[in-house]
């Protein structure tokens, strides 16, 4: 059903239904986006995501039952970007993956800094202190977004817009996952952030350059 779905979308897809074959299927076919079940024979959707985000920036969409509050945010924090729950409707699924896609579309030449931070928009490029860092192409986004307004305090409902895509309420965890897993990459102390900051209840905001 899904796989007609996506073909009807314009997408090719490759489907492998077991979690110890995963990842020898996403290097043999090498997806623009992952869409993954958590709950897979063989080996979990946690150690796949996990697996993938090891050799991988790939975007990583989970699949999750309903109401499968610590299956979402341990997902998160082994580096999905993003999570719809079942039963879904196929619209919603496909503008998730479209909204991740498109973020892979070459941005125009732009460099952007934050303190020590500094960010090489169209070369997809971050370093601190002239060292690389390796974010995901969902982190990227997120940090680039709070860096072309360093004097904006982002709300976590107008991050869902900018840097997921969603156009309506969802689930504010998205943002605070990726803050923390964006912290722990570009921060020297991710306990004591200054590159991105927390305003106490209001957001987040780019630290001061």
């Amino acid at each position: 059903m899904l796989t007609i779905v996506l073909r009807q979308e314009g997408f090719e897809s490759r489907v492998c239904a077991r979690g110890d074959l995963a990842l020898a299927a996403f290097r043999d076919f090498r997806p623009d986006v992952v869409l993954l079940d958590l709950m897979l024979p063989g080996k979990d959707g946690i150690d796949v995501c996990r697996e993938i985000r090891a050799e991988s920036g790939v975007p990583i969409v989970m699949l999750t039952a309903k109401g499968d509050t610590v299956d979402v945010v341990v997902g998160l924090e082994s580096g999905a970007d993003d999570y719809v729950t079942k039963p879904f409707k196929p619209k919603e699924l496909v503008a998730r993956i479209r909204a991740r896609v498109r973020r892979l579309d070459a941005p125009a030449p732009e460099t952007l800094s934050i303190g020590p931070v500094s960010i090489d928009v169209a070369g997809h490029v971050v370093t601190r202190d002239g060292r690389p860092v390796n974010l995901t192409p969902l982190e990227f986004d997120l940090l680039v977004c709070l860096a072309r307004k360093p004097w904006q305090v982002f709300t976590r409902e107008v991050l869902l817009e900018q840097v997921w895509g969603y156009r309506h309420a969802a689930d504010t965890r998205l943002v605070n996952v990726h803050v923390q897993r964006l912290r722990s990459k570009v921060e020297l102390d991710p306990e004591n952030p200054e590159i991105v900051v927390t305003v106490r209840g209001v957001g987040y905001k780019a630290g001061r350059s």
